[in-house]
């Protein structure tokens, strides 16, 4: 399966502290689940966070849900351990926090493979500084095991002494740059968090602009928001009949030996059938998930 393909609608944050939504997360219809050692986790917790996550791991029960762990980066006390610990587990992929260069890529990459990391594991990088926008396509190119990006957008606004506006206006050069590094290199990319979660409409309007902009799905802070990132980011049924149709017109005007086709008054050429078929393949994944 390609990088990309797999359903990214709704990925949740969960401390690895928390023993008890660790067993929860068992249960949420998010797509990914980010098992945190790193921000949500005090400095005197990182140990029995690292081992609750292992643990949990261990036990499975998860489902199709991708899982990543976010570690401590290298240059902290636990930031080797928790990516050794990590490169021994069932997880999908360990996500690195505020990486700036390719280099933090490699060396994470070595250790994964001296560790015996099983073949699907891969690397996420937070991008989430701006020296990490200026580097996004070194660091995108910078090993085959690289997996995606996770926009860490209130550390980027931090950074970047910008207002976190509803319409990200600061933002979008950042958001831009990672996009294209992205999609470049094959890679996957997910949306920052939305913070304020009592606006509900502020959050919607997020979902609506970040699957506008091209991201495969969110992350998240809390469950109850996840159906609603899963609405926004899941094709519609008008879509996904769209694009049955148009693939089906292809496949008939390829057999008379057209080119391309009239649709509804659009002319279809090859590349909307590519995207009409990566969509119904989502949406077909997405289906097989609500079933398992």
């Amino acid at each position: 399966m390609a990088v990309s393909s797999r359903p990214r609608r709704s990925v949740l944050y969960m401390p690895g502290s928390n023993a008890r939504a660790l067993e929860k997360g068992r249960a949420l219809p998010a797509d990914g689940l980010i098992l945190d050692i790193e921000d949500a986790v005090a400095p005197d917790s990182k140990a029995v966070a690292r081992e609750q996550i292992m643990a949990a791991l261990d036990q499975g029960g998860y489902g199709p849900r991708e899982i990543q762990v976010r570690v401590n980066g290298l240059n902290t006390p636990w930031g080797y351990d928790d990516i050794v610990a990590t490169a021994r587990s069932k997880a999908d992929a360990i996500l690195l926090p505020k990486v700036e260069s390719p280099e933090t890529i490699r060396q994470v990459a070595a250790i994964m493979q001296a560790e015996g990391a099983h073949d699907n594991m891969r690397i996420w990088c937070m991008m989430e500084t701006p020296l990490a926008m200026l580097n996004a396509r070194e660091i995108a190119g910078a090993h085959p095991l690289l997996g995606g990006f996770v926009m860490g957008t209130s550390d980027l606004a931090k950074d970047l002494n910008c207002a976190h506006t509803r319409d990200r206006l600061p933002m979008i050069t950042s958001l831009g740059l990672c996009m294209l590094a992205a999609r470049a290199y094959g890679l996957a990319i997910l949306d920052g968090v939305h913070l304020d979660l009592s606006d509900d409409e502020g959050f919607d309007a997020s979902c609506v602009q970040g699957r506008e902009l091209g991201f495969d799905g969110k992350t998240l802070i809390h469950p109850k928001t996840i159906a609603a990132v899963n609405k926004a980011f899941e094709p519609s049924e008008t879509e996904v009949a769209w694009a049955r149709k148009i693939i089906a017109a292809h496949q008939d005007a390829v057999g008379k030996g057209q080119g391309v086709v009239v649709v509804d008054g659009k002319l279809i050429e090859n590349l909307h059938v590519v995207s009409a078929q990566r969509l119904v393949a989502l949406a077909d994944q997405i289906a097989a998930m609500a079933t398992t």
